[in-house]
């Protein structure tokens, strides 16, 4: 079978939960190779192989380290051109959709973005319009080179033992031009990350005010789970954009979603309607969330979920 280039996404050594659905996808499609773009491979190798990779392809220094995405789409499309691979399958991030971006004009080829399926025939699955509209495509020209949406499916141990080949970075000048003086590692509490959470627990308009999203993070401690808020809330200034769930924030697939004061408006449906169970309260009957909602409580949300938190304590 021919390989399946995946580009690995990592934060501080440890291979984000979106790496490993692509592992999981690749399988699907050929031989799994992880590309490690920058940082170390070797501390990431046990987590690929566990995941179906065979092979890591190791482009190490600080030539892609000390300087944005430029030279990683360099080396990754001189590796596409020497491995010819089936497909080639990178994280729908910032950082990702730039490095696919860039490799497409440097080989002339086709690309899809936000994919969250692709067939062995290269036709991938496209949800758009906040998700009231699936598309399939098709790269016409090249290989096809796609970046997956963060919380498609679920990622499958296949464990492997991947061999390591270490890949030359040769960089031009103009990979050069924008390069990084300095990084600040983001403060983190002790909440999971909101789109690798299995909990969510987010607040809407109906919590009123950013003090009243007290109530939204005691739940969300209470049942070890992140916090999210819709875009209505993070408009508002209730809380941060970045904890923002929905089509225009981060896409959310978690076990349990718990959604406080949200009317459901279709862009937040967009990044949370794969979650697996969905638990609504707002005091609007008719409000469109409790049409996705698994459990609905029609009341007010300082009534229930204060009763909620009490119950949770009494069984820990």
């Amino acid at each position: 079978m021919a390989e399946v280039l995946v580009v690995v996404e990592a934060s501080q050594g440890v291979a984000k939960k979106v790496t490993l659905e692509m592992l999981t996808l690749a399988r699907t499609l050929g031989d799994v190779s992880a590309v490690v773009l920058g940082g170390s491979a070797a501390a990431l190798a046990d987590k690929l192989g566990e995941f179906g990779a065979s092979k890591i392809y190791a482009a190490e220094g600080e030539d892609l380290d000390g300087y944005l995405v430029a030279g990683k789409a360099t080396v990754l499309a001189a590796l596409i051109q020497r491995v010819s691979p089936a497909a080639v399958l990178l994280a729908s991030s910032q950082e990702g959709k730039e490095i696919a971006g860039r490799v497409a004009v440097k080989l002339d080829n086709g690309l899809l973005t936000d994919v969250v399926a692709l067939d062995a025939d290269g036709v991938g699955t496209q949800v758009v319009f906040a998700g009231s509209t699936i598309v399939k495509s098709k790269v016409s020209k090249g290989l096809p080179i796609v970046t997956v949406r963060p919380n498609s499916l679920t990622p499958t141990p296949a464990p492997a033992t991947p061999s390591v080949e270490q890949v030359e970075v040769a960089l031009t000048d103009k990979d050069k031009l924008a390069k990084v003086v300095e990084r600040k590692v983001e403060a983190k509490g002790a909440r999971p990350e909101l789109a690798e959470a299995s909990i969510v627990v987010s607040g809407g308009r109906g919590v009123g005010s950013a003090d009243n999203f007290k109530l939204v993070e005691e739940l969300a401690d209470l049942l070890g789970g992140a916090v999210g808020a819709s875009r209505a809330a993070v408009d508002s200034g209730f809380y941060p954009h970045q904890f923002q769930v929905g089509q225009t924030g981060k896409t959310v697939s978690p076990q349990l979603y718990v959604a406080l004061g949200i009317s459901g408006a279709i862009q937040h449906r967009a990044g949370m309607q794969t979650s697996k169970t969905i638990i609504a309260v707002n005091k609007d009957a008719e409000a469109p969330i409790f049409e996705l909602a698994d459990f609905g409580v029609v009341g007010d949300l300082f009534k229930v979920v204060p009763q909620a938190a009490e119950e949770i304590r009494k069984r820990k």
